[in-house]
């Protein structure tokens, strides 16, 4: 059971950027799909990003109304799993999670939270006009 940790988050203004960290309590490169949610008051949480170590660079996978503004990363050293958020929009307004699955959730259902057993607290994203 991995225990994750997410902090970066704050407030800013429309067009701005910034970067949230998810700590993780062990090793999880190759051993877990790592994911970022969000959820805004009265919405449902909904898949952000998702990150699959192995390979040259890893695997990632996007949200299509975060394609070409968000980036996942990771840093093995630190075991810590990164959203870059830039050209931020008042509707990315929301409470972001960092999950972690079984590493195949992340080549399927990577979006879906049901498929992710372990989360972080959340940290809270403004976005202002």
């Amino acid at each position: 059971h991995v225990r994750l940790m997410e902090s970066g988050g704050g407030s800013v203004q429309a067009g701005g950027s910034l970067r949230l960290s998810c700590a993780a309590s062990e090793y999880t490169s190759s051993r877990y799909c790592m994911g970022w949610f969000r959820q805004a008051p009265g919405k449902e949480r909904e898949g952000v990003a998702a990150f699959l170590p192995g390979g040259i660079g890893g695997s990632t996978y996007y949200a299509d109304s975060v394609k070409g503004r968000f980036t996942i990363s990771q840093d093995n050293a630190k075991n810590t799993l990164y959203l870059q958020m830039n050209s931020l929009k008042p509707e990315d307004t929301a409470m972001y999670y960092c999950a972690a699955a079984y590493p195949w959730i992340c080549s399927g259902r990577w979006y879906t939270s049901d498929e992710y057993p372990n989360w972080g607290q959340g940290t809270q994203v403004t976005v202002s006009s």
